[in-house]
């Protein structure tokens, strides 16, 4: 039977990975007091989660005007994974929501299962601040791998790469 964890509000939520570039492991990982839950997401899915949180945002701000001061919400200033890194599981797909009442995002990541199988779940609620404050970071991460070619957008590994655009030729 499928489970679901619900860390309202979390304590910290964070994106990051742990090994070289090229063979880094992206993490959502949020917790709230003792309890820490980390899942594996993709590159992809971290870019996508940022460009949520930002259009989400901003509708926001539209529809429901922010009222509370910077001193009223605490924000988190160590944005690194918390140890062990022990990963629940790999994350099939998120959503987001909102919660008007308490004005609260949501994040809510469902397990990656086969098709007839019950996904496990997993909700983070965070304030609009807190929200705010990972964007930047989880973009800093992405940036973070290899370097990207700039004639074919391919990843540069340390060792150079093949090209198609140069002929073959390595950087």
């Amino acid at each position: 039977m499928a489970r679901h964890i619900e860390l309202n509000p979390v304590s910290f939520l964070t994106v990051g990975t742990i090994g070289p570039p090229g063979q880094r492991v992206f993490y959502l990982q949020g917790g709230r007091g003792p309890e820490v839950v980390s899942l594996i997401i993709e590159k992809e899915q971290a870019i996508m989660l940022a460009n949520s949180f930002e259009s989400l945002l901003v509708e926001l701000q539209e529809k429901f005007p922010a009222t509370a001061t910077p001193e009223q919400e605490p924000l988190w200033t160590d944005m690194r994974l918390r140890e062990p890194v022990n990963a629940l599981f790999r994350v099939g797909n998120m959503g987001l929501g909102y919660n008007e009442d308490t004005d609260q995002v949501v994040v809510v990541a469902y397990e990656l299962v086969g098709e007839d199988e019950e996904p496990n779940v997993v909700s983070f609620w965070a304030t609009r601040a807190q929200i705010k404050a990972i964007i930047p970071h989880i973009y800093e991460v992405v940036k973070a791998g290899r370097p990207i070619c700039g004639n074919c957008g391919a990843p540069i590994d340390p060792d150079g790469h093949f090209c198609p655009q140069r002929n073959g030729h390595t950087h």
